[in-house]
């Protein structure tokens, strides 16, 4: 583990105007790939991007030029998959190489029982990880399942957030049953038993929950420990509720994400800006809610 890990946040908050949540991390060092071929070709299409691969220092340098800091991660989804993917302690360890862009966040898969608690200790004392990334569609689990409450309560005692994903997901998308996929596994409201059974515990829902959007307002306007990253769909496509409460009520309770590389920051902020949001609001949502909550000030 290089000594960067150890030294607590190194992004200097003066010299960055954005904080970008969720940045997939879909190639490894030694050329593993975070998805297999066909559900990353299947994503691709989906989004109607160039592809999924992208090496964790070229996103650093593509952040940087950006002025923005990237919470970085891969999702650990081994059992569901068949594979293991992206090694998350190596992720971890390369982004303190570039600690003044990257926020790295680990992923343990939940169907690992006690291997998955451990891991999550590890990743978090051992490794620097500032939080977790699940997928509960991706992984095959529910969120609410009580034999999730020992990895949930040490997340919550770690005392770093959860960001997971939440409504319907490109990966799979198109393929014979979706891939095998489950998208009930991704309502929030299987979150919100979370949130209330570990009040402690800092949860970011991913994405606008489509189709259940209205339930993931209402669980951050309910959940003071649960906010929203707006990822994964151009802003021009946002709900038209999700962007009223981002104006106003939940304004301190949503955070920019992209879901790069499926969508770069620069189309995100290009179609941000078609909402008209500006003045405090905007800088809530682009970086200072982010700040407050990643404990970067």
């Amino acid at each position: 583990m290089s000594t960067a890990a150890t030294s607590g946040a190194a992004v200097r908050v003066d010299e960055i105007d954005a904080v970008d949540v969720h940045v997939h991390v879909e190639e490894g060092c030694h050329g593993e790939t975070a998805l297999p071929e066909e559900f990353a070709a299947a994503a691709a299409k989906y989004f109607r991007s160039d592809g999924v691969g992208r090496d964790l220092s070229a996103i650093a340098a593509h952040y940087r030029e950006r002025r923005t800091a990237a919470v970085v991660f891969t999702v650990d989804a081994r059992t569901q998959l068949g594979r293991i993917g992206v090694p998350v302690a190596e992720l971890l360890d390369r982004a303190a190489d570039h600690a003044d862009v990257l926020i790295p966040f680990a992923s343990v898969d939940p169907r690992r029982g006690s291997t998955a608690v451990a891991e999550a200790r590890s990743f978090v004392r051992e490794h620097g990880a500032r939080g977790f990334k699940l997928h509960p569609t991706l992984q095959g689990f529910d969120p609410s399942d009580p034999e999730l409450c020992p990895l949930w309560a040490e997340i919550s005692d770690l005392g770093v957030p959860v960001l997971i994903h939440s409504g319907q997901t490109g990966i799979g998308a198109g393929l014979p049953g979706g891939g095998g996929l489950k998208l009930r596994y991704s309502n929030p409201m299987l979150v919100d038993d979370v949130a209330a059974d570990f009040p402690d515990l800092k949860i970011i829902l991913a994405h606008p929950s489509v189709p259940w959007q209205d339930e993931a307002i209402s669980i951050a306007t309910h959940k003071p420990n649960v906010f929203i990253d707006l990822s994964g769909w151009s802003p021009k496509y946002f709900p038209e509720q999700l962007v009223r409460a981002a104006r106003s009520y939940l304004q301190d309770k949503v955070l920019f994400g992209s879901d790069f590389p499926l969508i770069t920051p620069d189309r995100w902020m290009r179609d941000f800006e078609g909402l008209g949001i500006d003045g405090p609001v905007r800088s809530k949502i682009l970086k200072d809610n982010a700040v407050r909550l990643l404990g970067l000030a």
